[in-house]
């Protein structure tokens, strides 16, 4: 179960990491791939006693070569595992805009390729995660790409 929260107050439950869309100078939205199939925004957990967007900053950095430049919190996503192991567990994770410069292209971590798109094309290229299309789509309209 997941839900979308307002940047004003942060939803109660565990730190999960930052997710963005990344926006170039010419309105391209930065994609990443690990297969070249599937491709969607940029994103991690904290490592340490990372702040929201310092984990945003890092994350941009190691998956899409980019350095961030202006970020604008767009609100948090809470999800709630419902069954299995983790059944009760509370995630929360930041959601972005963030303006970004694109450096070359260095793969270094788990991310294999990286593509940018123009914004008005977007949704033909970004692959979206059965049961979180509500998410990404308020992500879309919050960061005001749709």
């Amino acid at each position: 179960m997941i839900a979308w929260h307002s940047p004003i107050a942060v939803p109660v439950g565990k730190v999960h990491g930052a997710n963005a869309f990344c926006v170039t100078n010419d309105n391209g939205v930065v994609l990443i791939s690990r297969d070249g199939e599937r491709w969607g925004w940029p994103g991690g957990r904290p490592e340490g006693n990372e702040s929201w967007e310092q984990t945003l900053r890092r994350e941009i950095l190691e998956e899409t070569c980019s350095i961030v430049g202006d970020a604008r919190l767009l609100g948090f996503c809470r999800g709630v595992c419902l069954t299995g192991p983790e059944e009760g567990l509370v995630l929360v994770r930041s959601i972005w805009r963030a303006e970004v410069e694109l450096m070359s292209w260095e793969p270094r971590f788990e991310i294999a390729q990286r593509r940018v798109v123009p914004a008005a094309e977007l949704m033909s290229h970004f692959s979206m995660e059965e049961g979180f299309e509500p998410i990404y789509h308020r992500a879309l309209a919050e960061a005001r790409l749709m």
